[in-house]
């Protein structure tokens, strides 16, 4: 089965075997490097980067050095054998098989393409640090697994992956080397890029390399000889394979992912065989390499888990390496830095972001990673910094509706890359897949941790989990397999001070995927249900037999009461059946009491709280004796409706996490009586912006469409609408035609880029919010085009407090020319001035809808607030004109004052008098200028009250009639308290 499941064509590149290297990939393409080789001053920087010097101390010699050979003992050429060469060099077979080879390896699967070409394997890379090791190392306990333990590592010589095969401490030419790794460190990878060097001339060290995965071995049980091997996978070595010995070529073999094959190096078990013809099975012929009793000039690279370096006898082995993965922070800051800086990290589809924006967002992640927070711990892996980058292009550069992936699906995928449906053990009779063993255990951790609102862990809390259960010897072999091969890629060292010997998980949000996970699997099972379904499944099994074999007898035997018992056992089955459907019900009320908890009601939404974990908080730093805040999981429910998709349900199934359609369409089906129900009533901003991304996660329209329908109001004031949040809206938006009574996007950090992807929602809004947002002339062109659209249903457009300016005022006017459904257009504060002004009154007589008019705190004059106002009065609907904290004098005052609603047909608010009365919006101004202030000109704002304060008190002096004396006093004295506080600094 190929790796790339999503693109079938990769199975069939270069005439190579579409099993071939089914196994190759279990690490991300998380490496960039220079294609070319570096040079003097290149390797001086390497030096730098990785902290080595030129010198390292020599390796211990052995005894018995089996994969080692004398390097002056190799053997010469011989002239038949050079002839036979330089024939086979002629005739291209290799330049062929460099060829087909390049193609193969050099293919990226679906999810690396979307950072956009520039990130091919050949092009860019970072290797990850190798460290030579020896068996003894590797056998002894390993120390206290605490942060300063990854960043200090022991002094072993760190080796370059070109460097494997150089003669060891002892002067010996190394042929077998063994280079392994945890999960996530990046073994694939690199044998991928060692590959593609190969290929384009940069490892001449080899003449000929020859790749095979011990997982497309491991599947074939037939005996097949060498040469029939190497021909059946690689058809352009067929004239090469017969001349492999004679001709001395210089020839490397990889096997990849040894721990896939159970190897026997016994005599008794595996014979000698030094043929290539002789056909043996596939696992002789790997022990015979190994031997050097085949083929013994070969060289050979294996990569393995920690926990299958065993299998091969120390005589076989020249050289241990290990993959430490990125053990400096320089490496993840230059991999950071390469990745996320190139032109094509937005991806082809998006908009391309400026140098600028791109250098910021590395700028933060670097900072973050000097102050040695998790995250620095997590990128160790490559893998996980392949996920921080996904992620941050998923935050940042998503602009598409709807968006081409979700991020229980970048998680899902990053599972599958890296463990893509591996048995934990191969040895295990189970052959329990890595995954689902995975999320039994981890999965069990995990969710107790939400449950009790905890992300640090003791160790007696990680023995509860995995040791608590175990009863026979399989299952502590398989727990063994785990600490050494997986723990670390899920759990590692805390870095908070007083916390060094607890462990979190590697990636916070990873926490909540295995929870949702543990949980939609149905792991989360009392004692009476896992018996139960045992139970059910051996009755169900057996009762049909038994029956048949009881009714038989019984038609010899009076024996008629036998058959209706077993009747009854086979009722079991279907009675247990109705019980598990209150599991589901049962999921779908977590999932909703997860997602509306109403103490995580004023968290910041989920996306920015991902975006706060990978690039950290500015600020000061939080003191260590500061309590902290209480831990927040509002991912896990969202995480458990994602991983209910199709898609994500497909891409478990080939990890071996099963989760039937059935069972999702009863959890969708209770989710209907619960979340939606719950989702009617009024959410706060974040909280409603976390319901609208669950729903995008859950990719379910039919859902999804009865849950917006009865969103007639959308508040997300001061939510930060990054285009991905805009994307979401849109989308999850789009599943209905129905209006919407409201949108409030008010202070939500909007551009012209957001509203054209707002687009169709905008449309169907009545009222309409967009306050605060720095909307702009290019913006105002959106929205011109918008209220042009004879689909438009906008009722009331608010405006305010955005940097119109002319330009903008003159789209708005036009626009105002041409719509039909608008009746309320504030742009209170909008930097009109007089000209904006001037537009405005111009294309006004066009329209015949408009009934109010705010163009309040403009700096308008009074030529232009009276042409607007002698507009109004010939207008037919308009009937309300907002003029006020505008500079208008004593007479344009007393002009304006002079006009009568039953007479003009207009009202002009400009002062909070009305001739010698208060007048009646006096309260209205005056809760305008309080909920504006945040955003105003303090002096200026302080300036017109004692205006209006001068106005009031004059007015009152005008006037014999005691009530309405009263009235400007109480006026009066709700000018004094607000002018007091604005000194006070304390509105």
């Amino acid at each position: 089965m190929c790796r790339d499941v999503g693109n079938p064509a990769r199975c069939e590149a270069g005439g190579v075997g579409g099993v071939f290297w089914a196994g190759l990939g279990d690490a991300i393409p998380d490496h960039i490097r220079s294609s070319s080789p570096p040079g003097p001053a290149g390797r001086s920087f390497l030096r730098k980067i990785l902290g080595t010097s030129s010198t390292s101390l020599p390796r211990a010699c052995v005894r018995y050095q089996g994969g080692s050979q004398d390097s002056s003992v190799q053997p010469s050429s011989s002239r038949h054998g050079q002839s036979q060469l330089r024939n086979v060099a002629s005739s291209g077979a290799i330049k062929k098989h460099q060829k087909s080879l390049s193609a193969w390896f050099s293919h990226q699967p679906n999810e690396e393409r979307q950072f956009g070409p520039s990130f091919s394997l050949d092009a860019v890379h970072v290797d990850p640090v190798i460290r030579e090791s020896s068996l003894e190392e590797i056998l002894k306990p390993s120390p206290d697994l605490t942060i300063q333990n990854q960043l200090q590592q022991p002094s072993r010589r760190v080796i370059s992956l070109h460097n494997l095969f150089d003669v060891d401490a002892c002067g010996r030419q190394v042929k077998n080397v063994v280079l392994y790794g945890t999960v996530g460190t990046g073994k694939s990878t690199l044998i991928k890029k060692m590959v593609v060097d190969w290929c384009h001339g940069r490892l001449p060290r080899f003449e000929l390399v020859i790749p095979f995965s011990c997982e497309d071995l491991s599947h074939s049980h037939a005996h097949v000889s060498l040469r029939r091997l190497i021909t059946k996978k690689y058809q352009h070595l067929r004239d090469v394979v017969p001349v492999l010995e004679a001709s001395n070529l210089k020839v490397l073999f990889i096997l990849n992912g040894l721990e896939r094959l159970n190897l026997d190096f016994r005599l008794a078990g595996t014979e000698l065989c030094c043929d290539p013809n002789e056909p043996v099975p596939p696992s002789a012929i790997v022990v015979n390499l190994l031997r050097k009793y085949l083929l013994p000039e070969a060289s050979i690279i294996v990569t393995t888990r920690p926990s299958a370096v065993r299998r091969i006898p120390a005589k076989y082995v020249g050289r241990y390496a290990e993959i430490c993965g990125f053990s400096d922070t320089n490496l993840q800051k230059l991999y950071f830095q390469m990745r996320l800086s190139q032109p094509g990290c937005t991806g082809e589809e998006s908009q391309p972001r400026s140098p600028a924006e791109q250098e910021n967002l590395v700028e933060m992640l670097s900072r973050n990673l000097e102050r040695h927070n998790q995250i620095t711990a997590a990128c160790f892996l490559p893998s996980y910094c392949w996920l921080v980058c996904t992620t941050l292009h998923f935050l940042y550069f998503t602009r598409t509706v709807p968006p081409s992936q979700t991020l229980t699906g970048i998680y899902t995928s990053f599972l599958r890359l890296n463990f893509s449906g591996e048995v934990l053990d191969s040895t295990d009779p189970t052959h329990i897949s890595m995954m689902k063993y995975v999320a039994k255990t981890v999965g069990k951790l995990a969710y107790e941790g939400v449950m009790s609102r905890k992300i640090c862990f003791s160790e007696e809390d990680l023995r509860q989990c995995f040791e608590v259960e175990m009863k026979t010897e399989s299952e502590l072999n398989l727990l063994e397999v785990f600490r050494s091969d997986v723990f670390r890629f899920f759990l590692s060292p805390c870095v908070q001070p007083g916390k060094e010997h607890t462990f979190v998980f590697t990636i916070p949000a990873m926490q909540e995927y295995l929870a949702a996970l543990y949980v939609v699997l149905g792991e989360k099972k009392s004692l009476a249900q896992r018996v139960g379904k045992e139970l059910s499944e051996v009755i169900g099994k057996v009762s049909e037999d038994v029956a048949v074999v009881v009714n038989i007898i019984s038609k010899v035997l009076p024996l008629r009461f036998l058959p209706v018992l077993f009747n009854l056992l086979k009722i079991f089955p279907r009675y247990f059946s109705r019980l598990s459907r209150k599991d589901k019900d049962a999921i779908a009320h977590t999932m909703a009491e997860e997602l509306f908890k109403e103490e995580d009601y004023y968290n910041d939404d989920v996306l920015d709280q991902i975006n706060s974990s990978i690039l950290g908080v500015e600020g000061p730093m939080r003191h260590p004796d500061e309590a902290p805040d209480d831990e927040v999981f509002e991912l896990f429910p969202i995480f458990m409706g994602g991983i209910l998709s199709r898609r994500n349900r497909a891409i478990l199934e080939q990890l071996g996490c099963s989760i039937k359609n059935l069972a999702a369409f009863e959890i969708a089906k209770a989710m209907k009586k619960t979340v939606i129900r719950k989702g009617h009533k009024g959410l706060p901003p974040s909280e409603l912006m976390d319901y609208l991304f669950f729903l995008h996660e859950f990719q379910n329209e039919r859902f999804t469409a009865e849950a917006v329908r009865s969103l007639r109001t959308v508040n997300l004031s001061s939510v930060k609408m990054t285009p991905l949040k805009c994307s979401v809206l849109a989308s999850v938006m789009s599943t209905t035609c129905h209006d919407v009574e409201e949108l409030n996007l008010t202070s939500c950090n909007l551009d012209s880029g957001s509203l054209r992807t707002l687009f169709p929602v905008l449309l169907r809004c009545k009222a309409l919010h967009l306050q605060l947002n720095s909307l702009g002339s290019d913006a105002c062109k959106e929205i011109r085009d918008l209220l042009l659209h004879d689909k438009c249903v906008v009722s009331s457009l608010r405006l305010a407090n955005n940097p119109v300016g002319e330009q903008g005022a003159r789209y708005l006017a036009e626009a105002l020319a041409g719509n039909r459904s608008l009746t309320q257009l504030s742009l209170l504060h909008t930097a009109l001035g007089d000209p904006g002004a001037e537009a405005i009154a111009q294309r006004l007589p066009e329209n015949r809808h408009l009934q109010e008019l705010n163009l309040g705190y403009n700096s308008l004059t009074d030529a232009a607030a009276l042409h607007v106002v002698e507009v109004a009065k010939g207008h037919e609907t308009l009937d309300k004109v907002h003029l006020y904290f505008n500079d208008i004098s004593e007479d344009g005052k007393r002009a304006l004052d002079s006009l009568r609603m039953d007479r003009d047909g207009v009202r002009a608010l400009v002062f909070l008098t009305a001739g010698t009365d208060v007048s009646d919006y006096w309260s209205h101004i005056l809760n305008v200028v309080q909920r504006n202030l945040p955003f105003w000109d303090r002096e200026r704002v302080r300036q017109h009250l004692a205006l209006l304060l001068q106005d009031l008190e004059s007015s009152r002096s005008q006037t014999a009639n005691p009530w309405r004396k009263a009235k400007f006093l109480r006026v009066e004295s709700e000018v004094k308290k607000m002018l007091g506080k604005l000194q006070d600094g304390t509105l």
